[in-house]
This record gives C-alpha cells, sequence and structure tokens, in this order.
C-alpha cells in the first residue's frame, strides 16, 4: 500500500481520494495479456507488457484529516482489492 496526502486541502472540506489497484508482481495478468497480443497484431511492436487494473475515485464528506487514511486502507482492504493478488495505493487530494 502507497499513499500520498497533498496539502492544499482544509480538514473541513471535502476530500477526493483516487485509488489505484494492480495485480502484484508474479500475479498473471491475462487481460494485460490479451490486450498486448491485439496490440501486436495492430502493428504496435514496441510495447513490452501490458497490465490491467483499476481506477476507483471517492469523495468525502469530511477532509484529509488523519482518521481517512486508516478509513481508506480498510475500504481497499475490504472491499476495493482483494490484497492475495492485488496491490493499492491512493491518493487524498
Amino acid at each position: 500500500m502507497y499513499c500520498l496526502f497533498k496539502t492544499n486541502q482544509e480538514k473541513t472540506d471535502m476530500a477526493k481520494v483516487k485509488v489505484y489497484v494492480t495485480f502484484k508482481d508474479g500475479v498473471l495478468d491475462p487481460q494485460g495479456k490479451t490486450v498486448k497480443n491485439a496490440l501486436d497484431k495492430m502493428g504496435y511492436k514496441n510495447i513490452e507488457e501490458v497490465r490491467i487494473g483499476k481506477f476507483i475515485e471517492l469523495e468525502t464528506k469530511n477532509g484529509a484529516g488523519p482518521s481517512l487514511k486508516k478509513e481508506i486502507d480498510e475500504i481497499c482492504d475490504k472491499l476495493l482489492a482483494n490484497p492475495n493478488i492485488e496491490q493499492y495505493r491512493f491518493e487524498i487530494e
């Protein structure tokens, strides 16, 4: 898990959270392999590897306080990512 905080946010303002979920290294990505094969067939020979992931945007009622990081970690672990095969990172704006 990786988190980036941006400091231009008031604690009482609404915060936007951007979550990026990807497969862990070593986990096969069949969708990425399919896209890679399609790119090869289309003539794009410069592409070495394709990894497919998820991008999720969340908006919170309260700003980027200290409890928000913990709450987003819990949401990612319990719902947005499968911790056995996926990793995630998020940015709080």
